[in-house]
């Protein structure tokens, strides 16, 4: 576990707004938005295979009622790609730490995490306790899950389910020996294969592009690699260090890749949670139910302000 240090905020530079350099020397993009001033933070971590555009549309929305902080994950979007053996929910973990350590050093902080992104903040209550104790004040979970995803079937039944399941595992094992910084494949390809499986019914078209283009921009062995770690991603037992703390659960009726079911044992754990399901959308709330999504966010917010 890499250790995390504070640093001053005075010491702030302006050409470092966009890029923070982690401890083993992985650049990560970063985004900020809203009041400077703002005595709280929310922070945002996308998905597997995407990137902070993932939250357009809820940042959109918010508007400047908080400071809100985005990032690529490393391997994805802007962020360097990840080094070998880095590719574990472990090491996101420690990134976001390090991260808030540098550009949140003060004051309450919002987490909200969809999909792997949910998975980086169970595994950063695991692996630094203390922070998450002393600093976070709320958490969203949108759909997500707390282990057991080498089961999912794609939403297929039988043996059409677990042959999606293996075709997905091979797919990761070839990806890991791309030696590309992305993909070659055109836009027009990987769309209905998004539209498909990440969406619900009724897409907006903008939005199923935009989901494109972020697996277009994802480093593709690194993809692999966290494919993997998601499918060994068990933090269960970790939920209780949320207890007695503002957490919301989103899930989406037709999610494929976390079903709801899943978001029912991140709920069933935390009994204090908000839980809320989504009919007709799928896995990528944030931009189906941006609007539904970002109000949520909102409450969250306003009600960690007052803990």
């Amino acid at each position: 576990m890499r250790s995390v240090k504070q640093r001053d905020a005075v010491s702030w530079d302006p050409s470092r707004q966009h890029r923070f350099v982690t401890g083993d020397g992985t650049a990560l993009h970063v985004e900020t938005s809203g009041p400077a001033d703002s005595e709280l933070t929310l922070v945002l971590v996308h998905g597997w295979t995407q990137d902070h555009r993932t939250w357009d549309g809820v940042v959109a929305r918010l508007g400047d009622s908080v400071r809100t902080l985005r990032y690529d994950l490393r391997g994805h979007g802007g962020s360097a790609p990840a080094k070998p053996g880095t590719a574990t929910i472990a090491t996101l973990a420690d990134d976001l730490a390090e991260l808030i350590g540098d550009r949140v050093p003060n004051g309450p902080i919002v987490l909200a995490g969809h999909s792997m992104g949910g998975m980086t903040i169970m595994e950063l209550s695991r692996r630094h306790p203390d922070l998450v104790a002393r600093r976070v004040a709320g958490v969203a979970f949108v759909a997500t899950s707390s282990g057991e995803m080498d089961r999912i079937t794609l939403g297929l039944p039988g043996i059409a389910g677990s042959g999606a399941a293996r075709f997905e595992r091979r797919l990761a094992k070839l990806l890991a020996k791309n030696r590309r910084d992305a993909l070659p494949l055109p836009l027009s390809v990987v769309r209905p294969g998004a539209r498909l499986l990440v969406f619900g019914r009724r897409p907006q078209r903008a939005d199923v592009d935009s989901v494109a283009e972020q697996l277009l921009c994802a480093h593709p062995a690194s993809v692999a690699g966290f494919q993997d770690a998601i499918s060994r991603h068990d933090c269960r037992v970790t939920l209780a260090a949320l207890q007695g703390k503002p957490v919301i659960v989103l899930a989406g009726e037709r999610d494929r890749l976390c079903p709801p079911p899943h978001a029912k044992v991140i709920a069933d754990e935390l009994p204090e949670a908000e839980f809320v399901r989504y009919p007709g959308a799928g896995h990528m709330l944030p931009q189906e139910r941006a609007q539904e999504v970002s109000d949520r966010i909102a409450a969250l917010v306003r009600r960690a302000a007052r803990v």
